[in-house]
């Protein structure tokens, strides 16, 4: 055993170092883990922690991978050991471009993250800059791949061209015939035109009517009023015909219809649904100057259809918005209905009549 050491007494030093070196390395690692969770929970406390962990992975993981390869290094023959070499460089390279990307991403995450915070607080409108966090996210992560595929020769060529120009037209073209590409060029268009932003009440149909709670590259993502989140491709939403609530003038016409019997007094029903709509507390006066020393009423009230069983009146009413005039409609609706029924104004329902023949009566009977 002595002559053993006396023979490979460099080997073994060597090798002593290289463990202790990982050690060291794994635990100055986990110290500056430790650490920038600690201030990521202080400062942002509210963002994830999956990139720091994904960074202590990888390092933790790099180290250990350069260990091995040193060790090998002594036992391997000599003609081995270039390629040994060749090894440890490529997997040091991989390590610290993976490395620099999450940080680079997560930097850049962060930095967009608190100016759109600083927008929202200041009442400006963050949706450029939340479309423009996923672009530059996109393209870090993009880059650091590529730059990864360099350190091996099959790939190599692969990644040049993507990182030129010429790799660039070829990637777009390549995504031309796709939906990826669609719903990107959507997503510009939505930045660039404004149809609504983050954070407006929009309905693109009678079952997606929600708040606008982000714009990515792919999608656009509603919350509707049953807060559940609604994700709508942007190349499709892009071709809807959406109502924006909160585009130019914010107050809302809620037009609210209620249906009465042929037998009901139509002008003791129009007084009652005018009263109700006026002395709600969210009734906006709309009236012109003109309107009001004409002494027109602030809710008009009207007969607009004549239906089977049932007369259809109408009430245009007005809110500030369109949350005080759905809330207006729904706290008249009761309101009128109770009106309706101390005043004797019956809403009708569905009736069927059934008339029974005698003659076929009889036949069926002698049968």
């Amino acid at each position: 055993m002595v002559e053993f050491l006396e023979t490979h007494k460099q080997d073994v030093i060597f090798g002593f170092i290289i463990i202790v070196a990982i050690l060291v390395l794994r635990f100055l690692t986990n110290k500056l883990h430790h650490w920038l969770v600690k201030e990521k929970q202080r400062k942002f406390p509210e963002e994830t922690l999956r990139p720091l962990h994904l960074l202590k992975l990888i390092l933790n993981t790099l180290w250990i991978v350069l260990g091995i390869i040193a060790l090998t290094y002594l036992i391997v023959d000599e003609s081995k050991q270039d390629t040994l070499a060749n090894d440890f460089k490529t997997a040091l390279y991989i390590g610290v471009v993976l490395a620099l990307t999450i940080i680079a991403a997560t930097t850049a995450n962060m930095w967009f993250k608190y100016d759109i915070q600083k927008k929202i607080e200041n009442e400006h409108d963050p949706t450029s800059f939340k479309f423009l966090r996923y672009v530059v996210l996109v393209g870090i992560y993009f880059i650091g791949i590529m730059l990864c595929l360099l350190a091996f020769p099959s790939l190599k060529g692969v990644a040049q061209t993507a990182l030129g120009g010429a790799g660039v037209m070829a990637l777009i073209a390549g995504l031309a015939a796709q939906e990826a590409l669609a719903n990107i060029i959507g997503g510009l268009f939505i930045i660039a035109f404004k149809p609504f932003k983050i954070g407006e009440r929009i309905k693109v149909t009678d079952a997606m009517v929600g708040t606008v709670t982000d714009i990515t590259l792919r999608h656009t993502v509603i919350r509707n009023y049953e807060n559940k989140m609604i994700v709508i491709p942007n190349a499709i939403i892009n071709k809807e015909k959406l109502i924006n609530y909160d585009m130019g003038e914010l107050k809302t016409c809620e037009r609210i219809e209620i249906g009465i019997s042929y037998d009901s007094d139509i002008d003791l029903a129009k007084k009652i649904m005018q009263e109700e709509c006026e002395n709600h507390p969210l009734i906006l006066d709309n009236r012109t100057e003109l309107e009001v020393q004409e002494g027109k009423p602030i809710v008009k009230t009207a007969v607009i259809q004549l239906n089977d069983s049932s007369m259809t009146i109408r009430a245009w009413t007005w809110g500030r918005d369109f949350s005080d005039s759905f809330q207006l409609k729904i706290d008249v609706l009761e309101s009128i209905k109770k009106r309706f029924d101390k005043e004797g104004i019956e809403i009708p329902f569905p009736h069927r009549t059934i008339v029974m023949k005698k003659d076929v009566t009889a036949k069926f009977e002698n049968k």
